[in-house]
């Protein structure tokens, strides 16, 4: 038996959207949303009740419900320092960068005192790191900072901004004092270590790799990205480390994609239609690593069933709010292939096989998943010239040779090979090199 919210006239009007906010960060939706519907039908124009319910549809998943509330809160009552910093932060999820500075800069301004508009401030310097603005990220990270001197988000901004500048020495200190502050904070670390092995300070970079898994033995993002620096490659990311990433990355995913040009999702679908032709909705096809299911509306038209595999739960429930899948699994994707023999006739992985190294495995899991004439179709990041197959980079991906790849899907029995150069996204302002590659099993 489940038991209703308590009623707002059975507590003051206070008490009950406190009681909401509970509801809403305690992950419980549908008591949340009832009692913020009987909140607002007594009061249809109570602004910090649109606000929460705005937060509600977030949670949901209806991004653009949940702007339009929170805007009308504001119009309502626009002094709201923390409705402004939110609906900055939902501006950015959904690319709209230049009105989330706006909405940011808005919170600032409503500030009363205290460490209020630290979010705010460090939401600011966010976005201008993201612009490359770097004097400006370290000025409002310092804003943030003299508000809020324990900000841990901040001192993270302050230090990329640094090392961007060259500042290696005050980047450390700042990134040091973000850990201290936020001990398992991935981002802060793993960022900053990364800066400075493309800076080349590698030796520094393993040192602290090194203390960071003296500190924390077994994190799997830390043995990962070790390994990488070391100059090892193991035969594939793990699973901790895929699992942990991606969960902690799922809220943001889309928006990071968007600024980066990712394109593989569009690359995979051209080279289905290369393969099958004008779409007629007659395939079982599988998203092998669908992430927030980004390939689902271009998949659709040639799907009579769509399935979806991924570690990754949060990004399993980004793909489920954003439909298109006959059904989704949470799965390693060598393992689900593996044990759905002679189920599709079209396996495709846009940008999920570069967390993979040796490709022999998965492929052969992948044409036993197949039908005869059936097909698969992914991208990889393309090893630029030298010895070897793959190799590990320090971003925690892997970069194949063409002749690696040709060679798997040859061993798997795949045929009809076509292997093209491809630029799946940008990063650092550089274009990332790739391949598409799509095969085919023999008809019979």
């Amino acid at each position: 038996m489940t038991t209703s919210p308590a009623q707002p006239d059975t507590m003051t009007h206070a008490a009950a959207l406190a009681r909401a906010a509970a509801l809403i960060k305690a992950q419980k939706p549908d008591a949340a949303g009832e009692l913020l519907d009987r909140i607002l039908e007594a009061a249809p124009a109570d602004p910090d009740a649109l606000h929460y319910q705005g937060l509600l549809r977030h949670a949901q998943g209806r991004s653009n419900e949940s702007i339009a509330l929170i805007g009308r809160s504001l119009t309502l009552q626009p002094a709201q320092s923390g409705a402004w910093n939110n609906l900055g932060n939902l501006l950015v999820e959904t690319g709209r960068i230049d009105d989330a500075m706006r909405a940011y800069g808005n919170s600032v301004s409503f500030a009363k005192g205290g460490d209020e508009g630290a979010d705010a401030l460090s939401n600011i310097a966010s976005l201008e790191r993201r612009k490359g603005h770097w004097q400006a990220a370290e000025r409002f990270s310092r804003q943030a900072i003299e508000l809020r001197p324990e900000f841990s988000e901040a001192w993270y901004n302050l230090s990329i901004a640094l090392m961007e500048q060259g500042r290696i020495h005050e980047s450390v200190i700042a990134n040091s004092r973000a850990v201290l502050l936020q001990p398992r904070n991935l981002n802060a670390r793993s960022q900053v270590i990364r800066a400075l092995e493309l800076l080349g300070e590698n030796e520094q970079a393993l040192g602290m790799y090194r203390e960071w898994l003296a500190e924390d033995p077994g994190n799997p993002v830390v043995m990962h990205l070790l390994a990488a620096c070391e100059g090892r490659a193991p035969a594939r990311a793990s699973d901790g480390y895929v699992e942990t990433v991606f969960d902690s990355y799922a809220g943001s995913f889309d928006a990071s994609l968007e600024k980066l040009h990712y394109r593989a999702p569009e690359l995979v679908a051209r080279a289905v239609q290369e393969m099958h032709g004008a779409p007629a909705a007659n395939l079982a096809v599988v998203d092998a690593g669908c992430g927030t299911g980004l390939c689902a509306p271009l998949l659709r038209p040639w799907a009579a069933h769509l399935a979806g595999c991924d570690l990754s739960v949060g990004m399993l429930q980004r793909a489920e709010q954003r439909g298109g899948y006959d059904v989704l699994h949470k799965a390693e994707l060598t393992h689900y292939l593996h044990t759905q023999p002679g189920r599709f006739d079209l396996v495709i992985s846009a940008d999920t096989l570069c967390y993979f190294g040796d490709l022999h495995e998965v492929l052969a899991a992948a044409a036993r998943a197949l039908r005869p004439g059936g097909g698969v179709v992914f991208t990889v990041e393309a090893m630029p010239g030298g010895r070897g197959d793959f190799r590990l980079e320090g971003s925690g991906r892997y970069r194949h040779a063409a002749a690696h790849v040709e060679a798997c899907l040859a061993a798997a029995g795949f045929g009809a090979v076509r292997i093209e150069p491809i630029v799946p996204r940008r990063e650092a302002g550089q274009d990332v090199q790739g391949w598409l590659a799509s095969a085919r099993l023999p008809a019979h």
